[in-house]
């Protein structure tokens, strides 16, 4: 794609906060003076607003403010005017009922906080799991120049000779203890090896996974999603974002030239030869519903059924994110997906390069790490996605974190009604389950946890994992952490608590599972679904107010992004009348 920048200098959205000898100019100026600025930084500069979602609640971003000072660095030498605005920051780590209920009002926020005030240009600056896709919802609904800088994962952990990979070993261990096969003195001495430094997981997890994305898409510089949070070169990639939006801004380089259908189909093909997580597709389709593409859960399937999954990290392979990096990172895999017919190699990125022109000269460092196409971890490794009557909108299934012998599959449901229905019974010894049956989850869908948390990955019964067993099919409206694994199905929908099939699903029922088919099957017959539907009721209860009444009363389907139905499409960022 050939990009023709806009004519420089014009006038910027920033000048008619700032620039003539009215009122209301010296009113805005005037007040911004109070903290030392020079008058000649008002007279058309970029300014540049650098959204920080620094936070000392979200752990992975506690080292943010740091970064964005390099980010300045880099703004002020390319001749803009940085101004540091802090913004929601939703933590999966901390957050309840769980972020991602937060994720839609994070970017109504911050969207606003872009329209409202006198931005030229924006850095995201980002790292846990809902920030990074919030900012670049927010960036798609205003279009404003905008360009994405993560934190960056943590370093490896290690525990007693073995690499610890965070969220990933947080499941295995648990699993331990429950099994028997570790004891819980263990698993506390194990808490302190798994998060050793700043960043974010330093898995495949829906952080690492959603810092590809963005370089995927091409909204960060190449290089960016794998580089550590404590190496210097994430501390130099950050000063160099700050020069690059100062031109992007001159050169009026928008989301929207980025973010264009080539762009979500490279993404997509990405998430399947990284092994990322299932939740990059609901982050992606509420992005694409933001910026105007239209993008479905069909494409997902259709693009990603025959990328093999090439990175061999945790929770799908055994390496982590830093030697991803020392490897080469993503530039590696873009180039592979290149080589293969498998990317829109003219597809326009921040860097007002392609996306080809970027990667085409990169050099795999370790083999190992990323894998040649004859050693993939699957030959399919793009996510599933599964329909029939139990999910006539959809379902999505990792091929890369499953078990091969239960791709196809037969058994009886075991039924838990909400979060806290499994809760109580999971570790009932009188629970009358066994490895053949299919674990069924309700109730945790976008309307029904509230919010979509990540319990989709079921612990299994102490029982069963006493015999050895580590993976069932579990189905649910549910998410997973991407750092978690196993046969399950996740973001079935129409989810129960707005009356899909999964809520009418009985104990004992049959339930077939076929992948290859990509087909989900509730056995039994039609009439008797049409009637045990007609017979059920809503079991939440609408909140009374706030924002989680404003949820409730809008979100929209996981099939969909599960976005708020009124902050779909892009709103510009038209500059508004002063109140003054």
């Amino acid at each position: 794609m050939t990009f023709k920048p806009a004519p420089w200098p014009r006038a910027l959205r920033s000048t008619h906060w700032y620039s003539g000898t009215s009122r209301d100019t010296i009113y805005h100026r005037g007040w911004m003076k109070n903290q030392g600025w020079p008058h000649d930084l008002f007279d058309g500069r970029p300014v540049i607003g650098i959204l920080n979602t620094w936070s000392d609640m979200t752990p992975c971003n506690g080292h943010l403010r740091e970064l964005a000072e390099k980010v300045k660095a880099g703004v002020w030498e390319a001749g803009g005017f940085p101004l540091e605005v802090p913004v929601f920051s939703a933590s999966e780590n901390t957050f309840r009922p769980t972020a991602m209920m937060y994720r839609n009002l994070a970017a109504l926020a911050i969207e606003e906080t872009m329209r409202g005030q006198p931005i030229d240009g924006a850095v995201l600056l980002v790292g846990c799991d809902k920030t990074t896709p919030s900012l670049l919802m927010a960036a798609a609904s205003t279009d404003i120049p905008s360009i994405v800088v993560t934190g960056g994962p943590m370093l490896n952990g290690y525990f007693r000779g073995e690499r610890v990979g965070s969220g990933t070993h947080l499941w295995k261990f648990s699993e331990a203890v429950k099994a028997g096969t570790m004891t819980q003195e263990e698993f506390l001495e194990a808490e302190a090896s798994m998060s050793r430094s700043s960043g974010s997981c330093n898995t495949m997890g829906t952080a690492s996974t959603m810092a590809s994305m963005a370089e995927a898409l091409g909204m960060a510089l190449s290089g960016n999603a794998a580089i550590p949070a404590v190496d210097s070169r994430r501390r130099v990639m950050a000063q160099l974002t700050g020069r690059r939006i100062v031109q992007m801004v001159k050169d009026d380089l928008k989301p929207s030239d980025i973010m264009t259908r080539q762009a979500f189909e490279n993404a997509i093909r990405t998430n399947g030869a990284i092994g990322g997580s299932t939740n990059a597709v609901i982050h992606l389709l509420a992005i694409a519903g933001r910026v105007g593409v239209d993008l479905t859960l069909d494409d997902w399937d259709r693009l990603g059924r025959d990328v093999a999954t090439i990175v061999n990290l945790m929770p799908s392979g055994k390496y982590l994110m830093e030697e991803f990096f020392y490897a080469g990172g993503l530039p590696v895999v873009l180039r592979r997906l290149g080589e293969g017919g498998q990317l829109h190699k003219d597809a326009l990125t921040v860097s007002g390069q392609t996306i080809w022109e970027e990667v085409k000269d990169v050099i795999n460092h370790d083999e190992d790490v990323i894998l040649p196409l004859e050693r993939a971890l699957t030959t399919q490794g793009g996510i599933s996605v599964l329909k029939g009557n139990l999910a006539p909108n959809g379902a999505v299934l990792k091929p890369s974190a499953a078990s091969l012998h239960l791709m196809v599959h037969r058994g009886r449901a075991v039924v838990f009604e909400d979060i806290d229905d499994y809760k109580a019974k999971i570790n009932d010894e009188t629970l009358d389950i066994d490895e053949t049956c299919v674990m069924v989850l309700k109730n945790c869908g976008p309307k029904g946890y509230p919010g979509m948390a990540e319990v989709g990955n079921m612990g299994l019964p102490p029982k069963v994992l006493r015999k050895g067993i580590t993976d069932m099919i579990r189905i649910s409206d549910a998410r997973m952490s991407g750092t978690a694994y196993g046969t399950v199905i996740l973001h079935t929908s129409p989810e129960a608590a707005a009356g899909g099939p999964l809520a009418v699903v009985r104990d004992g029922d049959m339930i077939e599972l076929d992948v290859p088919n990509r087909r989900l099957h509730l056995d039994i017959s039609d009439e008797e679904l049409a009637a045990r539907l007609a017979q059920w009721k809503p079991t939440h209860e609408l909140p009374p107010s706030g924002y989680a009444w404003l949820h409730q009363q809008h979100v929209q389907g996981a099939d969909t992004g599960a976005d708020l139905d009124f902050l779909k499409g892009c709103r510009g960022n038209p500059v508004g009348k002063d109140s003054h």
